[in-house]
């Protein structure tokens, strides 16, 4: 990992930068795998699922018998843990229940708004080195509590590896509804698009590579979509008082999500630094995903701020998906952060405990989306709708600003829809 020391603000955009190339080849292949699941549907993710997956799909959908074998092979600790995670999930989510608006806003005009559970949505697994069961209890839970009428549940099955036996314990203990053994940009253009065997949905939610990512990009115009994503990240804030292990930890646990993953870390000392980076040497040493870690710490860096203003105004400048506070008084600083999709404040609260099992959710902007994007919540799984009932005298008080308005913008019908109601006898 580089180290930068006091760099000055021009050189900002250049130290927040992603690691997300342009890759026009990829584009094309995921434009080309939507296209073919527009017109051939359950026959082209056949195809695919042979070509990418080296697996042969008879029936999508994964049986009720499948369910219960997978769940068997799990272990009882990591069904406590699910069950533990669950619990914490469900009554943090549990506690954001949007209330009703009912409001007169003058005399004889009452405006309503009411949350409603949006009614089908699709959740995407990734399957591979890492099946992030974990993800099935952040998008599930909610998506139960909001009262979504239909969860499905899509992840890849290849050859010689079938589904986690974790995916299917956490799917069948969240009562998700359907799971397709599909993976890849293929499902999500599946779930925006419906085929033979795998109804459309009506949002998409889940994290995965690049051409799942694009694929959600590219299919945005026809299905909702939780948020746009790429690669994860971490930035750490840290001043002497904080644990230099500690922060590698933090910064390793990031980076070994994938090579593109990013780990920064921001802090007051030279010392700070230069213990963090021998502590990265050492812990990365006992890991297994050697090359992820590798990769990530390529371009990941160290800054060295002497101001604690300068440290917020880089934090809020990189906006970062995860964010560690490890600095004195940091509810303080937790205030002046404007951009950031999940915070964990003090040197005892890990990266790890938000991913898994504190109770807030994972699902989280990144590439700097933090700035206008919240993280997934009960709101991701609901929408809104206004209602309106005016009186006749409601009607009247409000008529002038109405027909202003409306002839001001030329919109002579509109101004006629209160006329009639408002001179009529009736």
């Amino acid at each position: 990992m580089d180290t930068y020391i006091n760099p000055p603000r021009a050189e900002w955009p250049r130290l927040t930068e992603r690691n997300i190339p342009d890759d026009p080849a990829v584009d094309k292949a995921v434009s080309g795998i939507i296209a073919d699941v527009r017109l051939r549907g359950d026959e082209a993710l056949r195809n695919m699922a042979l070509r990418f997956d080296h697996t042969e799909i008879s029936c999508f959908e994964v049986s009720e018998a499948e369910i219960a074998e997978g769940c068997a092979k799990v272990s009882d600790g990591v069904k406590a843990a699910i069950s533990l995670a669950k619990e914490n999930i469900t009554r943090f989510h549990s506690a954001q229940r949007p209330a009703d608006v009912d409001v007169m806003t003058m005399p004889g005009v009452r405006c309503v708004q009411k949350p409603v559970a949006i009614d089908r949505v699709g959740l995407y697994i990734p399957g591979g080195r890492a099946p992030l069961f974990s993800t099935v209890l952040m998008l599930a839970c909610p998506a139960r509590i909001a009262g979504c009428k239909e969860i499905i549940l899509c992840t890849p099955q290849s050859g010689n590896r079938p589904i986690a036996p974790e995916i299917l314990y956490a799917a069948a203990v969240c009562g998700i509804d359907r799971i397709y053994r599909i993976g890849g940009a293929q499902a999500i253009a599946a779930m925006a698009l419906g085929t033979e065997s795998i109804p459309k949905v009506d949002k998409i939610f889940g994290p995965g590579n690049r051409y799942v990512t694009k694929a959600k990009q590219q299919l945005s115009a026809t299905v909702a979509i939780d948020m746009p994503a790429g690669p994860s990240e971490v930035l750490v804030m840290a001043d002497d008082s904080a644990n230099p292990t500690f922060i590698a930890a933090d910064l390793l646990s990031q980076a070994e999500h994938g090579p593109d993953s990013q780990a920064i870390l921001v802090c007051t000392s030279e010392r700070i630094a230069s213990e963090t980076q021998a502590e990265i040497s050492r812990l990365s040493k006992k890991l297994s995903r050697e090359d992820s870690v590798a990769g990530s710490l390529s371009h990941s860096r160290l800054i060295v701020m002497d101001g604690r203003d300068d440290m917020i105004d880089f934090v809020n400048a990189y906006a970062p998906e995860h964010l560690i506070i490890s600095i004195k008084s940091p509810w303080t600083v937790a205030q002046e952060i404007r951009a950031a999709g999940s915070v964990f404040i003090g040197n005892y609260s890990p990266e790890s405990a938000g991913d898994y099992a504190s109770g807030t959710n994972h699902t989280l902007p990144t590439s700097a989306w933090a700035r206008a994007y919240s993280g997934v919540n009960l709101d991701s799984f609901m929408r809104k709708i206004t209602y309106q009932e005016l009186t006749r005298e409601g009607l009247g008080l409000l008529a002038p600003a109405i027909t202003a308005m409306a002839e001001a913008e030329g919109l002579d019908a509109h101004a006629l829809a209160v006329s009639v109601r408002t001179q009529s006898d009736t």
